[in-house]
């Protein structure tokens, strides 16, 4: 995919700790990740004269943490307002309250499978994911580098708020001297939230919709045969009710305008990778199998492992949805043909 149908009116990134302004009462702040995805953009806009609240936190790493101080040191956080549950998101969302007093405000399903996955429940254990994988024939050796990484998701979340306030879809929060309405989608993360301010004309889009590479869809060992990929392109369809000249501020990589070619870049993206897979399933293949075909490249880390089998069977089941595929599970192995 291709970022030239796309303008990207801040050329300087910001210096870790440091707050860019993007326009009167919105700030940028761009945080380190320990992973191929090295960064998160997190946002503080202006809470009237109590403040500023946060919205995504960042992962629990130090370097992190005195970012934030930098960031706070002259400002008072009234609080953390968190797109979804995913590590880099909401990984300081405790250490804020702590820190700076500042409430929690989340969706009730990114909540409550953060805790699951934290206290390794049933399915959201480790145990659950490699169980998953290998019934979609993930290879022994890459199944014990994930086994090796334990539960991550506590690395980044070490703790979670006892306490948060539920947000809803379309509700309207009340941000100092702005209104941003809440616009939840789905498949990237159970309930994620994203936010538009109509007197700013931004979009703060979370994963939802990122310039530059596709977000991860993927499918999980407690709900094998769901279709999130369907999900999630309905979810981003409605970020063309929104007006074309929308500032769009993502998670990862620089805001941008062009929201409306970047939803058709993505169908399109979508499409051609199904494409791609029917035309390799002419005989059973397993998802494991197939990760060469749509990403085209090798993944030797554990973690990157993890989304691409997450997202491959997240195709899979898309084409077997539409009617395209068929499911075969034999011999502990799942398979997609050809219908």
């Amino acid at each position: 995919m291709t970022e030239s149908a796309l303008s990207f009116p801040f050329a300087q990134l910001p210096a870790t700790g440091e707050v860019v302004p993007i326009v009167l009462g919105v700030g940028w702040l761009r945080m380190p990740l320990p992973f191929a995805l090295n960064h998160i953009n997190l946002w503080l806009l202006d809470d009237g004269a109590a403040g500023c609240a946060a919205v995504d936190t960042g992962f629990a790493l130090e370097e992190v943490k005195l970012a934030w101080k930098s960031a706070l040191a002259a400002r008072h956080l009234t609080r953390s307002i968190v797109t979804h549950g995913h590590p880099d998101h909401l990984g300081l969302a405790a250490w804020l309250e702590q820190e700076y007093g500042a409430p929690l405000w989340i969706t009730q399903n990114e909540y409550t499978v953060a805790q699951l996955i934290i206290e390794q429940v049933g399915a959201y254990a480790t145990q659950g994911m490699l169980d998953f994988f290998a019934e979609n024939g993930l290879d022994e050796a890459r199944l014990d580098g994930l086994r090796q990484r334990g539960n991550s998701f506590r690395k980044g979340v070490p703790q979670l708020p006892r306490r948060f306030r539920r947000i809803f879809d379309r509700d309207v929060l009340r941000i100092g001297d702005n209104d941003w309405r809440v616009i939840v989608g789905y498949g990237h993360a159970p309930e994620h939230a994203s936010l538009y301010c109509e007197q700013l004309g931004i979009l703060i889009s979370g994963d939802m919709l990122l310039p530059r590479i596709s977000t991860n869809v993927a499918v999980f060992s407690m709900t094998p045969y769901d279709d999130p990929l369907s999900r999630f392109l309905t979810s981003i369809a409605c970020f063309l009710d929104l007006p074309e000249d929308t500032l769009v501020l993502p998670s990862h990589g620089r805001p941008f305008h062009g929201i409306h070619e970047r939803v058709r870049q993505l169908h399109e993206h979508h499409a051609s990778r199904c494409e791609q897979l029917l035309a390799h399933c002419t005989t059973p293949k397993t998802a494991a199998e197939l990760i060469p075909v749509i990403f085209e490249r090798d993944i030797p880390d554990p973690h990157q492992v993890m989304f691409a089998m997450g997202e491959a069977i997240a195709h899979l089941n898309l084409l077997e949805t539409q009617g395209r595929l068929a499911r075969h599970d034999e011999a502990g192995l799942t398979r997609y043909v050809i219908q």
